[in-house]
């Protein structure tokens, strides 16, 4: 199980991909597992979000929390980055790796029937 939240992702007993899978979200960005860790855990990362990062940093209309409204994180925690070093020992390294792609390099539309 896993809950996110601005600035929080609470997990119990969840692999290591799953929160990968979340970072990549967050971040924008595509993230790879290199940790090698297998298992399940429980963790729960509190960090400052980003003005325009994957998940919103407050309240959707501007008003008060409550009723809808998640309440505004508190400006003053870790980066996400940090605070995967800090709380999990994680570290997100900027790295060029082998990924798979698909190119499209021509298109047709369909032959009438």
């Amino acid at each position: 199980m896993m809950r996110m939240q601005p600035g929080e992702i609470i997990a119990q007993a969840v692999p290591i991909r799953f929160l990968v899978r979340q970072l990549s979200f967050t971040l924008g960005s595509t993230v790879v597992d290199q940790t090698g860790l297998a298992g399940k855990y429980d963790f729960d990362l509190k960090w400052t979000p980003e003005v325009g990062s994957g998940m919103p940093a407050g309240p959707s209309d501007g008003g008060p929390a409550g009723a809808g409204n998640p309440p505004a994180p508190d400006n003053s925690g870790p980066s996400l980055f940090t605070a995967l070093e800090e709380q999990l020992g994680l570290k997100l390294e900027a790295k060029k790796v082998p990924a798979d792609v698909i190119v499209i390099d021509h298109i047709e539309p369909p032959s009438p029937n």
